[in-house]
């Protein structure tokens, strides 16, 4: 399984808005992208103007689909109107996936 983890950092106003477009991208990859495993929203313990995107997929090549998806795309040109990122915290295999290098 390849996992990545990212940050944003969203102004206040508009939290709910980039929760709201981030569970969207989420269904509309499950149900639509092959390779897909799961998508987390998770708020910052210290700083809920930070959130974080926690995403795995069966492999790289399936992460690589998703980016280049259309649903990617979509939630970049929303979130990018008020919010600060991504900042890339993680991004490699799971330790002793069949798939791991």
């Amino acid at each position: 399984m390849y996992q990545i983890l990212v940050s944003f950092t969203v102004r206040a106003e508009h939290r709910d808005d980039f929760v709201r477009a981030a569970r969207k991208t989420a269904r509309d990859s499950l149900a639509n992208e092959p390779g897909s495993a799961r998508f987390e929203v998770i708020k910052d313990e210290n700083d809920p103007n930070i959130l974080y995107l926690n995403e795995v997929f069966a492999d790289v090549d399936a992460f690589n689909t998703h980016a280049g998806g259309p649903y990617f795309g979509a939630f970049f040109a929303e979130v990018g109107k008020y919010s600060e990122g991504p900042t890339w915290l993680m991004k490699g295999n799971l330790v002793g996936d069949s798939g791991a290098a």
